[in-house]
């Protein structure tokens, strides 16, 4: 004898089954109709294969590294303590728009660099590849006198510091000048710099300068032409920027550094892209480009 409901509960399950056989045979020949048959399908993306992905693979790297984000190694100390020499950093260069391919023109954009950005750009005189920070925008005046910043004649806030996250991580070994200040190729000592916090505007980060008599060579007065930003390294008397060479245009920006990804006190000696893993600096790793 069957217990209650028994009978009822398995008349049920079976037309459940039936149901959803329908709706599976229903949805597959819904599914060819649109895509094919699989054998055609698989016809269609065959260069997905050997070779084929291969190529696919390169494409799409040059595609991501042309568009959105690309690696760059930091080659001086013009932007300590911020970015120290054999930093490897990412750079968004979707942050701004879209580019032609292999060109600086733009297709879109959609936003535009702001003041105290560090960002990567195109050396205008030389056509390199450089990295500062964003001081001055279109239509402002900058004077840059006596270690003091004035940005459309208002004090910009600078504060003498102890330390700070960068700073801690400095060694002398990092110090070396840039040649046209140090042709012998002498290694400075961090004892010779004072360490400085800058306010500017929503953005706070650190400034170096060197002790001693101020290198009025690097002083005057800019008045930035539209199209253009006026940009300075960190370290301030140990940098080539817009108050050596003049202003910056907008379109020859690449990008804004976002992450330190990768960092070493020392590189293979033939290939300098190439960290020596024992050289490490650790404590850099994945840290954030302020």
């Amino acid at each position: 004898m069957n217990r209650e409901g028994e009978g009822p509960s398995s008349s049920s399950s079976s037309k459940s089954d039936e149901s959803v056989t329908d709706s599976v045979s229903e949805l597959n020949q819904h599914l060819s109709q649109k895509l094919g048959s699989s054998e055609v399908w698989g016809n269609r993306f065959h260069w997905l294969e050997g070779w084929g992905s291969f190529f696919f693979a390169i494409l799409l790297a040059f595609t991501i590294r042309w568009a959105v984000i690309e690696a760059y190694v930091i080659p001086s100390g013009s932007m300590l303590p911020t970015l120290l020499i054999h930093d490897h950093i990412f750079v968004n260069k979707f942050v701004y728009g879209l580019r032609l391919p292999f060109t600086e023109k733009w297709l879109w954009r959609w936003s535009h660099p702001e003041r105290g950005e560090v960002v990567v750009f195109t050396h205008p005189p030389t056509g390199d590849t450089f990295i500062k920070r964003i001081v001055g925008m279109p239509g402002e005046r900058i004077v840059f006198e006596n270690r003091k910043l004035y940005i459309d004649d208002q004090l910009v806030d600078l504060q003498p510091i102890e330390t700070s996250r960068d700073w801690e991580q400095l060694r002398d070994s990092d110090f070396q000048r840039d040649d046209y200040q140090n042709p012998m190729g002498h290694l400075d000592s961090r004892a010779n710099y004072l360490l400085f916090r800058l306010n500017l505007g929503a953005r706070q980060h650190d400034v170096l300068f060197r002790d001693g008599p101020n290198d009025v060579s690097l002083e005057g007065a800019w008045t930035v032409p539209e199209g253009h930003v006026f940009v300075m390294g960190d370290n301030r008397d140990n940098s080539s920027d817009s108050r050596a060479w003049g202003m910056l245009p907008i379109d020859n920006i690449k990008g804004r550094a976002i992450l330190i990804w990768l960092s070493c006190e020392e590189t293979f000696p033939k290939a300098d892209f190439l960290c020596n893993p024992s050289r490490m600096r650790w404590p850099r790793l994945f840290q954030d480009v302020q």
